[in-house]
């Protein structure tokens, strides 16, 4: 994998924001594998796709790719996203995309990031305020994606500070993740939630009282139900049975890392 962006092939375009969005797009197109599937080659859809980016023939999978110049060697946390309604309605409907977060620097890429579909839920698109009377778009609402309220396990690196990753252990990541699928969005946010919790917890074991400290915090995400204790043991039940968590004895628990 060449992490080096060729720059002539944006020659022709004048705005910034273009060229680097042909540079970027160009080289995934030729260096990306499909980490779904495996398969050597990821096929581009015609410009201005609303849907996706990339797609795989093999699998079917699609990919959206963002992208962003970032001297810091850290991925970033909020990327800017498309139209606020557009988004929410991809995530409720189940049809959006796999997302793939570059960062890049010196024309080489120093991070990139595979976030599963099935790890968005409502709450990381933040509404942003809508575009004032006099923009060319007045009233238009766009939104940003925070990945910081992906859980760990959601975030797999392909290409880590400058590292790419072997795409054996992407492939298996993915794998081991795709366990926790769902197509229900309150069941998908309350997992999410649960494992980001016990990401918060900087113990590599941990007991039920850790986890019970971020009860007030969950309240407020769910203020509908009265019962965030019993929930939270029911997430555990599941993560321990998906092999995400391990049970030491009782009360104590121990995180499982790939």
């Amino acid at each position: 994998m060449n992490l080096i962006f060729n720059l002539d092939i944006a020659h022709s375009y004048k705005n910034n924001s273009q060229k680097s969005r042909v540079i970027t797009e160009t080289w995934l197109g030729d260096n990306m594998y499909c980490p779904i599937c495996g398969s050597p080659v990821l096929l581009q859809y015609k410009a201005n796709m609303p849907v996706a980016d990339f797609f795989c023939r093999e699998c079917k999978s699609d990919f959206e790719l963002k992208s962003r110049k970032r001297k810091s060697s850290k991925p970033q946390q909020v990327i800017p996203d498309g139209a606020y309604k557009t988004m929410i309605e991809r995530i409720t409907s189940m049809n959006n995309p796999h997302l793939f977060v570059m960062t890049y620097f010196n024309n080489c890429v120093n991070n990139l990031m595979l976030i599963p579909k099935f790890f968005f839920v409502p709450e990381i698109i933040i509404r942003r305020p809508p575009l004032k009377e006099n923009a060319r778009r007045a009233g238009w609402v766009g939104c940003n994606i925070d990945i910081s309220c992906v859980p760990e396990d959601g975030k797999i690196f392909i290409i880590n500070k400058g590292i790419v990753v072997p795409q054996n252990s992407v492939i298996d990541k993915y794998r081991r993740i795709l366990s926790l699928q769902t197509d229900n969005l309150p069941k998908r946010s309350w997992l999410m939630d649960t494992m980001s919790c016990i990401d918060s917890i900087s113990k590599e074991q941990f007991t039920l009282d850790d986890l019970y400290a971020f009860e007030k915090l969950l309240k407020v995400k769910h203020p509908a139900n009265n019962f965030i204790k019993e929930k939270l043991r029911q997430q555990l039940q599941f993560l321990r049975d998906k092999g995400f968590i391990e049970f030491t004895s009782r009360g104590h628990y121990r995180k499982i890392r790939l």
